[in-house]
């Protein structure tokens, strides 16, 4: 194992570290791994241990402070478009059969959908304008 140059067992590091990456999706070690390739470029140009050691330590350690608020930010944000069921709330439709407590019919984005009356005292007549305020499986809530 004596033979075997410093540059190889960084890259065999790095490689390692990438395995808890892909199965824990934790970015982290992601960073480390960078940090142990940029140790494997100074190791294969020639400097000693103590400043590989330190490139690894400063790459990673830079990486974490970096990225990390940043990938954090980004993750918080909810997306600006709203697709699927979510772009169907807020949207007005009108009522194709009387909606009430125990259900209705609605026409929505240009289809028929199920609908119900979030308050359970309120009936919408055919013809009247509705507002989507949620949708529950294949039902939309409406007020």
């Amino acid at each position: 194992m004596d033979n075997i140059d410093a540059w190889v067992w960084w890259l065999i590091g790095a490689a390692a570290l990438g395995i808890p990456l892909v199965i824990t999706a934790m970015p982290e070690f992601g960073m480390f791994a960078v940090g142990a390739i940029a140790a494997a470029v100074l190791a294969g140009l020639g400097f000693d241990v103590v400043v590989q050691v330190l490139a690894f330590v400063v790459v990673s350690v830079a990486l974490i402070a970096v990225v990390r608020p940043i990938a954090n930010r980004y993750s918080r944000q909810r997306p600006e478009l709203a697709t699927g069921v979510d772009a169907l709330k807020g949207k007005q439709a009108v009522v194709l059969e009387r909606v009430d407590a125990s259900g209705g019919r609605i026409k929505l984005a240009g289809e028929v959908w199920s609908a119900r009356a979030l308050d359970t005292g309120r009936a919408y007549e055919v013809g009247q304008e509705v507002d989507v305020v949620d949708i529950e499986g294949a039902t939309a809530i409406v007020i």
